[in-house]
């Protein structure tokens, strides 16, 4: 999805859009939205599940690297992704004070699809990402259950089947969030990247709850209302997905370069601001058991990361805009009233 040719924004691309131009153009990655939405009791949050492949994510397990940008966030499981380089969950987005929920349930849905887990091996590490949506809804109403994160994994599993697309804007996790003074969400954008004669693909998903008033930069051109100085408090989780055979330290590195496309689009990385880019590739599966001590894996050369550092770039800053251009303007908690960016265009 990301922009449709009909958005009225140009945004200079130099890598081609993958089909959908979203995160699941990259082979195996699914997307499952659960939004809950109950505006008589100032509820507006939800729920979106990532899976990095079809298969069984404990049994094999795709590298990946993590980048704290800045860190006032709440995120679980983000430690053993940075000590061992790999990711053996799904990912889960939510609101701030559902991250326990959250970690709840995927661990119970780990458990339901490995017998092994706890009893002859190790336990699971699950990824759970956040942002705060509590300036739009009741966060302290808790109101996502362990039942709404099983949905959206069961969601995602079925787009997986389908090999379907996701809805963008203000669903799922990104129901309850701003962004930039406008009405954020979930936006995705992906990039074909040519490397050695053949087609890649780099996919970006963002829950985007980050940014002033104001400081709106699309394609480089200040868009809207202008602002006095104001804190950033919002976050941002940008997920990176690709099927380019990279090193859990190469993939650390992609994860640094979402900062740019934050850039790109006005932020300033604030004080107040919890920002986090996690990257994975699936090309290389990291299996659980191993019969031999060394295993084979492919890796990619360090002195044409360039082309995967400017697609990763494009992605994130198209994604962010495309999240502000699906997601339509709401009401929410307080008469907290805020606009969408097609309504100021």
């Amino acid at each position: 999805m990301g922009l449709p040719e009909n958005s009225k924004i140009h945004l200079t691309r130099k890598y081609k859009c993958g089909p959908s131009n979203q995160i699941t153009d990259v082979e195996g990655v699914s997307i499952g939205h659960v939004t809950i939405d109950h505006p008589d009791q100032d509820v507006h949050t939800g729920v979106t599940a990532i899976l990095p492949h079809q298969g069984s994510l404990f049994q094999e397990k795709v590298m990946a690297g993590v980048s704290v940008i800045n860190g006032f966030g709440k995120s679980a499981g983000l430690v053993q992704v940075e000590e061992l380089g790999t990711i053996e969950s799904p990912v889960i987005m939510t609101n701030t004070l559902s991250v326990g929920t959250a970690l709840t349930a995927s661990v119970k849905y780990m458990l339901a699809r490995n017998e092994d887990i706890g009893v002859k091996t190790g336990t699971v590490n699950c990824l759970v990402t956040e942002c705060n949506d509590g300036s739009l809804s009741d966060i302290r109403g808790l109101s996502v259950t362990e039942q709404d994160v099983l949905d959206a994994l069961a969601n995602a599993e079925l787009a997986g089947q389908k090999k379907a697309g996701f809805v963008e804007g203000a669903v799922g996790a990104g129901r309850g969030m701003k962004c930039m003074g406008l009405k954020g969400g979930i936006g995705s954008a992906s990039r074909i990247v040519p490397c050695d004669g053949q087609d890649y693909t780099l996919g970006a998903l963002v829950l985007s709850n980050f940014g002033v008033k104001g400081n709106l930069r699309i394609d480089g051109a200040l868009v809207g209302m202008g602002q006095a100085y104001a804190e950033e408090k919002g976050s941002v989780i940008i997920i990176l997905a690709t099927d380019i055979p990279l090193s859990e330290r190469q993939l650390k590195r992609v994860a640094k370069r979402a900062t740019v496309g934050l850039a790109r689009v006005g932020s300033y990385l604030g004080n107040g601001s919890g920002d986090i880019a996690i990257a994975f590739s699936t090309a290389n599966k990291v299996p659980h058991y191993n019969e031999s001590d060394i295993l084979d894996m492919k890796m990619f050369a360090d002195a044409a990361m360039d082309k995967v550092f400017e697609a990763t770039a494009e992605a994130v800053e198209e994604a962010v805009i495309s999240s502000l251009w699906h997601a339509e303007g709401m009401t929410g908690i307080r008469g907290k009233k805020v606009k969408g960016l097609q309504e100021i265009l």
